[in-house]
């Protein structure tokens, strides 16, 4: 029943050989990568405008120089990011330059900042989305935070079906917000340079009535800091270059480009729009929401409008979900994160980090009531903090490497280190007593935490490797049983299991799964050489299963010797010294176990399944 309801949901599995199929074209790279991006011309000139408006309404034509300098900067990150992408085409996301680079520390602390950008990603930008679907129907606000968590599900359940067929589902509405948002621009320029519109009424008393404050550079500096975050997800297509059709840098970096051209003339755009038509942000009604009304008035244009921005934010969460698991991948693979979270679920997706980041996400939206504005405070830290690290980590790759044009290429690399950092210190000046320092506080934490998990992993290792002075213990028991034992690894671990099984039965046959051509011909090697006397059996997984391909080979078995006895199943079992350490270890044999004792098969339709437990830093 709940397989049928999964396939229902989510697809029926696919191979890994359709892997390459799942690659992406620019057209659905750009629909899945820029979203991000691109939904933020939604809502960064309101921010700028949030801002200065504590200063009265003359501030407000400090927005449109704010403006040209962000986009100065978002120029100098793209064509950094560029050059990124070009000198790492298995993938150039900040974790990775940063850790080839500058080290395993900067890396991480790279890697924490994107993971909490990519969580807050979701929440601001899902939030932001019902913010601008109530805006157009304000009867809906009660169920505001409802809306969201339901919004988040449907996501997560695109993502989990794969990364081809969530870019089909996500195209369509990404390329209607840009010729919406376009033909708003368009049309609103030249209505207003023809002096068909004029500014609407303001409810401005409304809105600084509270917050009244004297124009300063701490004032200036904190409107420049909210308008920064028009610059986040400009990362998210470096981090995601595997995921491109090949040639893969050189996609990549042309979607970059594209990505740029746009968001930098949708943003300029808009803010003109509303410094000439003298817009005042409302708690009521979103910036884009005015001067769409003005633009479009009351029409079915304005609804399109609005219904465009509503599907660009809440897809907008579909960057993240995109690059979050992909990045958590690479973590977990280096062994800094749970090992779970660089597995491939059954659509050739990262299903584990998917459902990590949906659950993360699902948490701030209500903690902070869904209101985008609380949890905006918090966001652009860490992608400016990945930004400085990435591109410093550049210029130190091409003052090693050298190369054609070295020094031209550090020099854009190096200009935007400097830019993003002095944009990050200023985002954490002017926003720590805001929320930022959240992020401040939740970074170190959870570099200590990956720190903590890779000590784990680094003394279960060494506890549980094979040292030249362990033997397998070959013991005279006559030949019982056919004994199959499941092995990952040659360690302490399957040593114990081996000799406990050779004390049942000297027929005794070791099976390991292929989910990784390259260590299963290193443990075939390593097999050969030391223990030649038992024979280990190699079983594809084209679905990456490790339970079904066993279940299969032991009812094979059955079937070819019927009239032997029992067959007995011995699962190396490692058992880490506190309960909760379990978490940061695959259940393989928990599920195993499970599975053949509810799966009638074997003599007498059961089969005897025996744990052998191995306990690091116990006594032998």
């Amino acid at each position: 029943m709940v397989n049928a309801i999964q396939r229902i949901l989510i697809g029926n599995p696919l191979p890994s050989k359709a892997k390459e199929h799942e690659k992406l074209s620019k057209i659905k790279a750009l629909a899945i990568f820029s979203s991000d991006a691109l939904s933020s011309v939604a809502y960064a000139t309101e921010e700028i405008l949030l801002v200065l408006i504590l200063a009265g309404t003359a501030a407000l034509n400090l927005s449109l120089p704010i403006a040209l300098i962000i986009a100065l900067l978002l120029v100098i990150v793209v064509s950094s990011y560029y050059q990124t992408i070009q000198a790492y085409p298995n993938g150039a996301g900040s974790y990775n330059v940063t850790r080839d680079n500058l080290g395993t520390s900067a890396s991480l602390i790279a890697a924490a900042a994107l993971l909490v950008d990519y969580v807050l990603t979701v929440a601001v930008s899902i939030s932001a989305g019902v913010v601008a679907l109530t805006s157009a129907f304000p009867e809906l606000l009660p169920w505001k935070v409802k809306i969201c968590l339901v919004i988040v599900l449907l996501i997560t359940l695109a993502n989990l079906r794969g990364v081809r067929e969530s870019g089909s589902i996500f195209a369509v509405p990404t390329y209607l917000f840009i010729f919406v948002f376009g033909s708003l621009i368009g049309v609103g320029l030249f209505r207003l340079w023809t002096g068909q519109i004029s500014s609407p009424p303001s409810d401005i008393a409304g809105v600084i009535s509270e917050n009244g404050q004297t124009l300063g550079v701490l004032l200036v500096l904190r409107a420049f800091a909210s308008g920064c975050t028009a610059l986040t997800g400009i990362e998210a297509i470096s981090d995601g270059v595997p995921a491109f059709q090949k040639p893969e840098a050189s996609n990549a970096g042309r979607t970059l480009i594209a990505m740029g051209v746009l968001l930098t003339s949708m943003f300029l755009g808009v803010t003109y729009l509303a410094h000439s038509l003298h817009i005042v942000p409302s708690h009521s009604e979103s910036v884009v929401s005015q001067i769409g009304r003005v633009v479009f008035g009351d029409s079915w244009a304005y609804l399109l409008l609005q219904g465009a921005t509503t599907l660009i934010l809440i897809l907008a969460a579909n960057t993240s979900f995109a690059d979050f698991p992909r990045l958590a991948s690479f973590v977990a693979r280096d062994g800094y994160l749970p090992r779970q979270m660089a597995n491939l679920g059954d659509r050739l997706v990262y299903s584990n980090g998917i459902g990590i980041l949906a659950i993360l996400a699902s948490i701030l939206i209500w903690a902070f009531h869904g209101n985008p504005h609380k949890l905006i405070p918090l966001y652009a830290v860490g992608v400016f903090l990945s930004f400085t690290l990435s591109q410093a980590g550049m210029v130190y790759r091409w003052r090693r490497v050298r190369g054609p044009n070295w020094l031209f290429k550090a020099g854009i690399n190096g200009i935007g280190a400097v830019a993003t950092g002095i944009v990050l210190f200023v985002i954490v000046e002017s926003k720590f007593f805001y929320g930022a320092w959240i992020v401040v506080v939740i970074l170190p934490i959870l570099v200590s935490m990956f720190h903590n998990i890779k000590a784990h992993y680094t003394e279960v290792a060494l506890a549980v490797s094979a040292t030249p002075d362990i033997q397998t213990a070959v013991f005279s028991a006559e030949k019982l049983y056919k004994v199959v034992i499941p092995v990952s690894q040659l360690n302490r671990a399957t040593l114990g299991a081996l000799q406990f099984a050779r004390s049942l039965s000297k027929d005794v046959t070791a099976v390991t799964i292929d989910l990784d051509p390259a260590k299963t011909s290193a443990l075939r090697e390593t097999w050969m050489r030391s223990i030649p006397d038992i024979p280990l059996v190699v079983l594809d997984s084209p679905y990456r299963s490790v339970v079904s391909p066993i279940i299969e080979y032991l009812e094979e078995t059955d079937e070819r010797d019927p009239d032997r006895g029992l067959a007995v199943v011995v699962l190396p079992e490692v058992v880490p010294p506190r309960w909760y350490q379990n978490l940061l270890h695959n259940q393989t044999a928990l599920l195993l176990k499970g599975v053949l004792l509810y799966k009638g098969s074997g003599v007498g339709n059961q089969r005897i399944v025996i744990n052998v437990p191995y306990r690091p830093g116990r006594s032998e």
